[in-house]
């Protein structure tokens, strides 16, 4: 590979930084996931590593430009994660081995938005309320 340290790019990149940070807004206004916009990126524009071009993630990218979601996305698919788990528990109460994967997914939750609510990228009131778990996630 051509590259070896932060901020250069492989020769067969013809964006500059700023292009692929107007691309990752760009991406992310059509609703796409960061992680979405990461492969988006390196299947059809052959841009193997934003952060490696920009010498940033495209999280930062987001937030520099006022475009990152409210919950992260890692907590946001456990949300939905434990919402599908629910939904199943309603049509299928005698599934334990689920019940028991519902209560280690809450769990997982719980510890993760502790988690941002440290590093600041939750607010300190935030709470995980499984009744309210739709309305979190249609943001």
């Amino acid at each position: 590979m051509a590259t070896t340290n932060e901020g250069s790019k492989p020769e067969w990149v013809d964006m500059e930084p700023e292009e692929i940070e107007d691309l990752v807004v760009e991406l992310k206004e059509e609703g796409y996931s960061s992680s979405e916009i990461g492969m988006k990126l390196r299947d059809q524009y052959a841009i193997p590593d934003v952060r490696e071009i920009t010498g940033k993630k495209v999280s930062e990218i987001l937030e520099e430009k006022d475009k990152a979601p409210t919950v992260p996305e890692d907590l946001r698919n456990l949300i939905e994660k434990a919402q599908d788990l629910r939904e199943h528990m309603n049509k299928n109460p005698n599934d334990t081995s689920s019940k028991r994967g519902l209560q280690v997914t809450e769990s997982k939750i719980r510890n993760l938005a502790d988690y941002y609510k440290r590093e600041g990228k939750l607010p300190e009131d935030w709470k995980y309320r499984p009744e309210e778990a739709e309305l979190l996630l249609s943001e």
